[in-house]
């Protein structure tokens, strides 16, 4: 590992990459630090600390941000909405299906239509937290040295700037650095809360000495099941392929045997997070509207055995749903045939199709129901025990974390191997 990390260095065009994605991180921390104008720091995060189950989650997706309130309180989650809304309308509307199918213009009108939709989304959430931090819920007054109205805009304009300059800030690590901007972004804001959970955990009971065990415990249960999610990541069925021997010319072509790879888990951590979203966008309305009952009912479903079934039902639902728009049976069956390939014992046209779509639906089950476990029975620990550290470190930020750092690791291992250096998996 060290010694990759190393090659990765000595290529000038990988150090750059690195060096731009990790200046483009530290700035997003940085921003996640620095107060919105005219609140008060210390009074907020007094008032911050009694919020509820669904604050606290929402927070964690933050970085920590939205209990500083900082310009970058709204975080990742306007964007990863809009990027939910967009996916789900390419079933829907047949325009934006069109789109997806286009290449890269089409991919440009729907990133086009995503950054619009997420800055109406990160303006109606602005206007959510502002509504709610002023409420008596929190009582938050801000500064009273200019009008009210002028610092209200102040407070919305900054937060909906924020949500922009994450958003471009997450495309340039795309673009120009290593790994998906966004993810990473989600990936740094779950770490940085790591450490603060750790001395959480330790001082959770007035013996230190069983704190720091059930510390060390919980770290050395999480290292072991590391191994395992990896496994699951990258487990494959692989479904064989023989072509048959043609003439082309004074060539023999073809007479070749070869397959074709389905991920157990081929949606990664989209499932989680677009789960994640979703459970708790009540939240988000909560924030918005300030209503006493939607407030209970965005704490019910953000803990408990409601959020538990919801968690477990969505992330299977959304690992179907990924899948059927990254993986196209028809046009891989179409590959093969044009290509003059088969499956063994399967004939060409709809029966190839019919049988990768049955593979297709037999290897997302288990592996979705065993990200939906790992995502869920941390919570259900957290759930009886209080332990920050099980929140902050448990199944879906594990889950997240690796599935990132696994997708950056391959990104950078391709680099090396351009190179003709070793990789990081051998």
């Amino acid at each position: 590992m060290l010694s990759s990390i190393i090659d990765a260095f000595k290529v000038p065009e990988l150090r750059k990459k690195i060096l731009f994605t990790l200046s483009i991180l530290a700035l997003y921390r940085l921003g996640s630090y620095i107060p919105v104008p005219g609140v008060p720091f210390k009074a907020f995060a007094a008032a911050f600390q009694d919020s509820g189950v669904s604050m606290t989650m929402l927070d964690l997706f933050s970085g920590g941000a939205l209990s500083n309130f900082s310009v970058f309180s709204l975080g990742i989650m306007p964007y990863i909405t809009a990027s939910i809304i967009m996916q789900l309308m390419q079933g829907v509307i047949p325009a934006v299906g069109r789109w997806a199918r286009e290449g890269e213009t089409g991919r440009r009108k729907i990133t086009q239509i995503t950054r619009y939709l997420t800055l109406v989304l990160g303006l109606i959430n602005a206007i959510g937290y502002l509504l709610l931090f002023k409420s008596s819920a929190y009582g938050v007054v801000f500064t009273d040295q200019i009008p009210e109205i002028v610092t209200d805009i102040i407070v919305v304009f900054t937060l909906v700037a924020g949500t922009a300059f994450i958003m471009w800030m997450g495309e340039l690590i795309t673009q120009r650095g290593i790994g998906n901007g966004m993810s990473l972004i989600i990936f740094v804001s779950i770490v940085s809360r790591v450490p603060s959970a750790i001395f959480q955990s330790i001082n959770l009971t007035a013996d230190k000495g069983m704190g720091v065990a059930i510390t060390l415990l919980i770290i050395a249960v999480v290292l072991v099941c590391v191994p395992l999610i990896i496994f699951v990541e990258r487990a494959q069925r692989r479904i064989p392929v023989n072509y048959a021997k043609r003439v082309q010319g004074r060539k023999m072509m073809g007479g070749q045997s070869t397959y074709i790879p389905l991920k157990v888990n081929a949606a990664g951590v989209i499932p989680i997070i677009f789960a994640s979203c979703l459970i708790y966008f009540p939240a988000q309305l909560a924030a918005l509207f300030n209503v006493s009952w939607l407030t209970s009912f965005a704490n019910a479903v953000s803990t408990g055995w409601v959020n538990w079934i919801l968690t477990v039902l969505l992330i299977v639902f959304f690992a179907y749903f990924y899948t059927s728009m990254v993986f196209n049976p028809e046009e891989t069956a179409d590959n093969i045939r044009k290509q003059g390939g088969f499956i063994p014992g399967i004939r060409p046209g709809s029966a190839t199709v019919t049988y990768i779509k049955n593979v297709l639906r037999y290897v997302t089950l288990p592996g979705g129901l065993f990200i939906a476990a790992i995502a869920v029975l941390p919570t259900i620990i957290f759930y009886f025990t209080g332990n920050q550290l099980i929140q902050s470190f448990g199944g879906t930020s594990i889950l997240i974390m690796i599935g990132v750092a696994l997708d950056t690791m391959n990104k950078v291992e391709s680099q090396l191997k351009m190179h003709n250096y070793d990789g990081f998996f051998k």
